[in-house]
């Protein structure tokens, strides 16, 4: 009797894909995985990147060619080109064809890495040649004295070589030294009569609130200005009063002087200019509202006008 043969396990995965391939010697072409595998582009433009591939030199690849053949819209496969062209599979150029005419040229690259390095020419560095070494003579030994033996009935004293100079002195400038310029008082940057009048008033008015901040005439001429800078940059008035009268120093021998140092020390930042708005506009194909300044095509519309086919297309292998 004879015994049964244990067949021998399947190679094919127990679970995924299983290819079933054929060996084919006509109507195929070489794809490389850069293209079918790329993580960073949609399947539509791997999809029809394949397909781009796989076309004869000289076909036209236009979006309304290509729209006529898959169900896509013109818009979702001129966004497909525009991810081939980003990712460098794609390159398309301007160039004068016979009769005078400008004619849009694609080239479709299966190794856009490899493709990149062929265009760059390698540069090869020649060793430039070194000076020659010339030869140095050397100089003989000078010989050098023997010390004096020291006599053992003088002690030797051995001094520090580097001592401790103590602390540097300070500089204290002379009493006559120029003193620096004191720094200059805030000027608003769109002065006008309404707001220094304002400026004025409220400098006036400060020794109703605080009786010691009694400023004359000219120091309210010289102060105005700062004053002005502050009401431009937003701030309200009550808040210059308080910043400007709150806790002096006791006794108050110069209120001018305190009211310039904290124009200048607290000055608050300017007010950020305001975003502009960019308005709606309506796209004049697919009528959609986007945003522009200027009235035209949306985003999608431009590039179906990019890859139209208004001028001849040549794909180039």
């Amino acid at each position: 009797m004879d015994t049964q043969q244990v067949s021998a396990p399947s190679r094919a995965p127990s679970a995924g894909v299983v290819h079933i391939n054929i060996r084919l010697t006509d109507g195929y072409s070489i794809i490389s995985n850069r293209l079918s595998q790329h993580r960073d582009m949609s399947l539509l433009a791997i999809g029809l990147g394949t397909h781009i591939q796989s076309l004869p030199a000289g076909r036209r690849i236009g979006v309304k060619v290509l729209a006529a053949i898959f169900p896509e819209s013109e818009a979702r496969i001129a966004a497909a080109l525009r991810e081939l062209e980003h990712h460098g599979f794609l390159r398309r150029t301007r160039e004068r064809v016979q009769g005078g005419r400008v004619a849009t040229r694609t080239e479709s690259y299966n190794h856009p890495e490899a493709a990149a390095r062929r265009a760059i020419p390698q540069l090869v560095r020649v060793p430039e040649p070194g000076p020659v070494p010339v030869p140095v003579p050397v100089p003989a030994p000078v010989p050098v004295p023997a010390p004096a033996p020291v006599p053992a009935s003088e002690p030797v004293v051995v001094r520090d070589p580097d001592p401790d100079p103590g602390p540097a002195p300070r500089l204290v400038p002379s009493p006559a030294a120029p003193k620096p310029p004191p720094p200059p008082l805030p000027f608003p940057r769109r002065p006008s009569a309404p707001l220094f009048d304002e400026a004025a008033r409220l400098l006036a008015g400060l020794q109703v609130s605080a009786p010691l901040f009694a400023l004359s005439e000219v120091d309210v001429e010289r102060l105005t200005p700062g004053v002005a800078a502050w009401l431009e940059r937003g701030a309200r008035p009550d808040a210059v009063r308080v910043a400007l009268t709150d806790d002096p120093p006791v006794p108050l021998r110069h209120p001018a002087k305190l009211v310039r140092h904290r124009l200048i020390a607290l000055l608050p930042p300017p007010v950020p200019a305001p975003v502009p708005v960019v308005p709606l506009q309506n796209c004049d194909d697919c009528d959609r509202a986007f945003r522009s300044p200027v009235p035209g095509c949306c985003g999608e519309c431009r590039d179906v006008r990019a890859y139209a086919d208004d001028e001849p297309c040549l794909l180039g292998a």
